[in-house]
């Protein structure tokens, strides 16, 4: 896919989720993408593997709450089976490196974080590396990386922050083939983060793509029933958007819940996973 059809279905799904009430027709949606229907029905089919009819399907809300139910019983049969060990923390890792904030400190004046902003079909987003794991992914509003880039330097006070799009290729690349169906290609992070928000991340990575989980339930898998606040609160505070799934989190009720990207991105992702994964349409 070029560049300008790579952007056009992201436009298009912005437009999707911001119009899902009004169930826009695909004329109306190729026209938002400047193209006419039958190329933009073959372009989003060939990047989303599916149809614009049958994704703003996905973007309703009535099948969260069946998702919600039926995703229970799968994590609990796999979790029964072990199938959910971290040593298969999801099929994107080859490895993951874990920096306490003690460690981060004793380390911090001689780290380098190199960055670069990317499209991908849900926005632009900021990454940044740590010898080259991704350490931080963010997506951004418009055209200005500020904002993403202050809070990244907040997060790694005393990191030097240089940009290189060369370094983050890869990275890049391997999220462009993630986020286009293709086939995963290894990724390795680094976390920093506290050991309960480092327990709360891998657990999010346990959750299988197309499934959700309740807070309250994901709380309880961690062995902590009554901290589904903490829990809340170190999900919100995931420096790696999309890979680490903070969005298959939503509230007990069927409610999406909070996104700290919005929830439409939120939505939009939820949607193009479930469609891969040929979950039927409630």
């Amino acid at each position: 896919m070029s560049d300008s059809d790579y952007s056009r279905v992201a436009q298009a799904i912005r437009y999707l989720c911001a119009r899902v009430a009004d169930q826009p027709t695909l004329a109306q949606v190729a026209a938002q993408a400047g193209v006419s229907e039958f190329h933009f029905q073959r372009m989003f089919q060939k990047w989303a593997g599916i149809s614009p009819k049958r994704f703003l399907q996905y973007l309703t809300l009535r099948e969260a709450k069946g998702l919600l139910l039926e995703s229970r019983s799968v994590l609990e049969a796999s979790l029964e089976l072990g199938l959910s060990s971290t040593s298969r923390l999801h099929d994107l890792f080859v490895s993951i490196e874990h920096i306490t904030p003690g460690q981060f400190k004793a380390r911090a004046q001689g780290l380098t974080l190199r960055w670069a902003v990317a499209e991908t079909p849900f926005g632009a987003a900021l990454m940044a590396a740590l010898e080259g794991r991704l350490c931080a992914l963010s997506f951004i509003e418009g055209e200005d990386p500020a904002p993403a880039l202050a809070d990244l330097a907040a997060r790694w006070q005393g990191a030097q922050l240089v940009l290189d799009r060369t370094a983050l290729e890869p990275v890049v690349a391997a999220l462009a083939s993630r986020l286009g169906g293709g086939q995963p290609l290894p990724l390795a992070l680094a976390l920093k983060g506290t050991p309960f928000q480092l327990k709360v991340w891998e657990a999010l990575l346990r959750i299988p793509e197309g499934r959700v989980l309740a807070y309250g339930d994901l709380a309880r898998r961690l062995g902590a029933p009554a901290a589904s606040r903490a829990v809340g609160t170190a999900i919100g505070q995931n420096p790696v958007g999309y890979l680490i799934p903070c969005h298959r989190v939503i509230q007990a009720s069927g409610a999406l819940g909070d996104y700290h990207w919005g929830a439409d991105r939120k939505r939009a992702i939820l949607a193009l996973e479930r469609a891969r994964q040929g979950r039927p349409v409630a």
